[in-house]
């Protein structure tokens, strides 16, 4: 899957020849994360894994907050009044701009995960998919991942504990609720957790623009991994060589090719479809 573009690392100067205003905000960090975007922080006031810290938002969402707020009531969960603020305050607290829709919540990481709490959950059903991505860095497309992991009722996404990007709250804003639902399994060795997902069941099939064969036509078993690469340079040796099969994504157009969140969307479908 070809990257489809990079930003620039360097802003340089603003037209003019003045340098651009400086960037507000403050770095994001992986520990007590902060959430931001009404669907990210709707999934987190429902999610019992998660501690409410601070709730803040602008006055224009605090209806929108409230109801949040009442259904995770409903459902057992008490959570606080959120506090209102003025944009500066709650903007000092995300990413330089970061669309945040006036809510923010301060909270918990969620709990650790590992592949046999995935393999003992997909154990209990006829059919499991888990999406394993080999060192995809941008948090963007993880969280985008991890949105069509969650439609299509996932157990679970692994990532790399080096080379991917932590949980943040960009992530989690990309994936629009996702992270909630679909646990994430940080592991050291891609090629040995390959291993450990075979034993428990699962069939490992990655997905590679130079295949042979065609998704479509491809078996697909009930209890499947879906590996994808990186945007570029695809999947390592390693890892390739640790699937029991690979696979392309059928494309006729100009651009011949799909980033990794489309990719594996299409992808989750086309096993989905089947069941």
């Amino acid at each position: 899957m070809n990257r489809t573009g990079q930003r620039p690392t360097d802003p340089g100067r603003a037209a003019g020849g003045r340098r651009p205003p400086p960037r507000t905000g403050r770095p994001e960090r992986d520990e007590s994360p902060v959430l931001f975007g009404l669907h990210a922080v709707a999934a987190g006031l429902h999610n019992p894994d998660r501690e409410v810290r601070r709730l803040l938002c602008l006055e224009t969402a605090r209806d929108d907050l409230q109801t949040c707020i009442q259904e995770a009531k409903a459902a057992g969960l008490d959570r606080p009044a959120p506090s209102v603020v003025p944009r500066p305050q709650l903007e000092r607290l995300l990413p330089a701009g970061a669309v945040h829709q006036g809510v923010v919540l301060e909270t918990t990481p969620l709990p650790p995960v590992d592949l046999d709490d995935v393999g003992r959950a997909a154990s209990l059903r006829p059919r499991s998919v888990v999406v394993v991505l080999d060192q995809v860095t941008d948090p963007h497309n993880v969280g985008a991942v991890l949105r069509s992991a969650a439609a299509f009722g996932a157990l679970g996404l692994v990532l790399t504990r080096r080379n991917a990007p932590p949980l943040t709250g960009t992530l989690a804003k990309a994936a629009s609720g996702g992270l909630e639902h679909v646990p994430v399994v940080r592991v050291g060795n891609l090629a040995k957790s390959l291993e450990a997902l075979r034993d428990w069941g699962f069939g490992l099939v990655g997905l590679a623009e130079d295949a042979d064969d065609l998704l479509p036509v491809t078996q697909l078993p009930d209890r499947i991994a879906l590996v994808m690469g990186a945007e570029g340079s695809g999947l390592r040796d390693g890892t390739r060589q640790a699937c029991d099969s690979l696979a392309r994504l059928p494309t006729d157009g100009a651009i011949a090719s799909l980033n990794v969140s489309n990719a594996a969307a299409v992808a989750l479908y086309e096993w989905f479809r089947r069941g």
